[in-house]
């Protein structure tokens, strides 16, 4: 029973049960106080005609005040009943009338099942936008399906896991179906989907690893897991722990490398400016770009000054990447033993801490939960956690929750009780990143972010993602109008952001590109570097 069946029911019973009770009460007060025997039927009759003023025929007027005042009351009584059928009925079938209602159907070729709407599938809308790609989101919270329809998204209202909701989303003419709710519900949605095709791709997006097995039973094709990646990277992003460094360089062929390098304080690299650094000089090095504060800046003018804690995205030859980095780390303190406090330990804590039980730091666990292997048990939010944990004296922390409002306080007690430790963080939502970055994080990465790169990857067919991890996408696209031309002459790097690092052609790996003379061929395969936004824009601009 839907919510209008169960309005129109209650109200009918309160106004049944209203009428035969007035009618027993005038059947008694004629009785007593005009000394006239009246049959039920006969004072149900009165009293409807008295709650809806309809007239009383040959039972007007009454002689005593008793059976007066009861008449008045019953008129009153039917008053009150038309006040309030206009907020109960009236006014909600006006708002049914003029308001947005998002549709129970929809008719597309080839498009692409969300469901439901979440910061990750989000992620994703962009990634399908800025290819082109025709989706529809079903989304089972019907105020949440309103808000979207109203904001221009193509959404439909209905259930997931029911099969005539996925059909009216036309799942049979789908390339694809993503689901990112809760895992037990994601289950269900996928064997709902095969009862309608066995064709459409299923990409689901799972909380905990263990459960991969279940999904795959239940006929998902492609089982993602994005927190255990995240956790890896968190714990890759701590500097000083020259082994991971190395994580956040990408493979290129076999002769280039993209790299992201973190200029601590102390470092040779630290204060100086692009043209000082003299990058490609001495080590045949190219900047692509920086980030300061978590803002991307490329292209990189030689007059920037490049400072403590800033972070310099770079290409090269994997050796020269090395003697970079040898020379970035040459006159940092480096502590056999350093300290990693890892605040969080769910699925992509447990994955950092996994990382980085292979090195030689001591980790401090701290958890808001009582578990195996938690050295602290405290909220995050609680600056005596952090004392306990003695944040004081470590080397690195990092924050791992799935609550981005409770990050943000996190963080501010984590640099308050440590101004020199290295903070990496983590943002649920892709909005939440820069205000974590000014709560002092030196690093952060977003998990919606991450999860749009891997759903994106599974489910378009022209882009092959080769990095979902580091801040930067590295990605392989083809040359689109760009065939034909140069990147100088298009001035790829101005208009989009992105840097053309490499293109393969014929199997070939070519890195050397001159942006004047390079021709581009419409066979190639472009390998570009830039952040989600400036892919977006190459993409627009270049392949759409």
């Amino acid at each position: 029973m839907n919510d209008w069946q169960r309005r129109v029911a209650a109200a009918t019973g309160v106004v049944a049960m209203t009428l035969l009770t007035y009618a027993l009460v005038y059947q008694w007060g004629m009785a007593v106080y005009e000394d006239q025997s009246v049959m039920y039927i006969q004072a149900l009759q009165v009293v409807i005609e008295a709650i809806t003023t309809a007239g009383f025929g040959s039972h007007a007027p009454w002689s005593s005040p008793q059976m007066n005042a009861m008449v008045l009351f019953m008129n009153l009584t039917g008053v009150l009943f038309v006040f309030l059928a206009i907020p109960l009925f009236a006014v909600p079938v006006l708002q049914d009338a003029f308001e947005h209602r998002p549709p129970e159907t929809f008719s597309g070729s080839d498009h692409i099942v969300l469901a439901p709407h979440t910061p990750r599938i989000e992620a994703l809308i962009d990634e399908l936008e800025a290819q082109g790609r025709e989706y529809v989101l079903l989304e089972p919270r019907r105020e949440r399906a309103r808000t979207l329809h109203v904001d221009g998204y193509p959404v439909v209202h209905g259930d997931p896991e029911s099969v005539s909701a996925l059909e009216g989303v036309d799942l049979q003419a789908a390339s694809a179906l993503v689901v990112d709710g809760r895992d037990e519900v994601d289950t269900s949605v996928i064997l709902s989907a095969r009862e309608i095709s066995d064709e459409v791709q299923t990409v689901a997006v799972i909380e905990d690893e263990a459960l991969e097995p279940y999904h795959r039973m239940a006929g998902t094709d492609h089982v993602l897991s994005p927190r255990q990646l995240l956790g890896k990277g968190l714990a890759g992003e701590i500097p000083f722990l020259l082994r991971m460094a190395e994580d956040t360089t990408i493979g290129i062929g076999e002769d280039l490398e993209v790299a992201e390098l973190d200029i601590e304080p102390g470092s040779p690299l630290c204060n100086q400016t692009i043209s000082e650094l003299r990058l490609r000089e001495r080590f045949g090095i190219d900047v692509i770009g920086a980030w300061f504060d978590g803002a991307f800046e490329s292209p990189v003018g030689p007059g920037t000054t490049v400072s403590c804690r800033a972070r310099l995205l770079v290409s090269g030859g994997p050796d020269r990447i090395q003697a970079l980095r040898r020379e970035d780390s040459s006159t940092l303190q480096l502590r056999k033993r350093q300290r990693v406090i890892v605040v969080g330990y769910g699925q992509s804590g447990q994955a950092a801490v996994d990382v980085l039980a292979d090195t030689e730091a001591r980790v401090t666990i701290v958890d808001a939960k009582d578990r195996p292997d938690v050295d602290v048990v405290g909220d995050a939010r609680d600056p005596g956690v952090y004392e306990e944990a003695d944040a004081g004296t470590a080397d690195a922390i990092i924050i791992d929750l799935d609550d981005d409002t409770t990050t943000l306080f996190a963080t501010l007690i984590a640099r308050d009780a440590n101004p020199a430790a290295h903070i990496v963080a983590r943002a649920n939502a892709e909005e939440n990143v820069r205000k974590i970055y000014r709560a002092g994080a030196d690093y952060v990465q977003s998990l919606a972010s991450i999860s749009g790169r891997m759903m994106a990857a599974t489910v378009l067919e022209r882009e092959e993602v080769l990095s979902f991890r580091t801040k930067i996408d590295v990605v392989r696209l083809p040359a689109g109008r760009l065939a034909g031309r140069t990147l100088a002459g298009e001035d790829v790097r101005a208009r989009t952001g992105c840097t053309v690092v490499a293109t393969v052609r014929d199997g070939d790996v070519i890195t050397s590109l001159d942006p004047e003379a390079f021709v581009v061929e419409a066979d190639d395969e472009l390998v570009v570097v830039g952040t989600d936004e400036g892919v977006q824009r190459f993409e627009e601009r270049f392949l759409q």
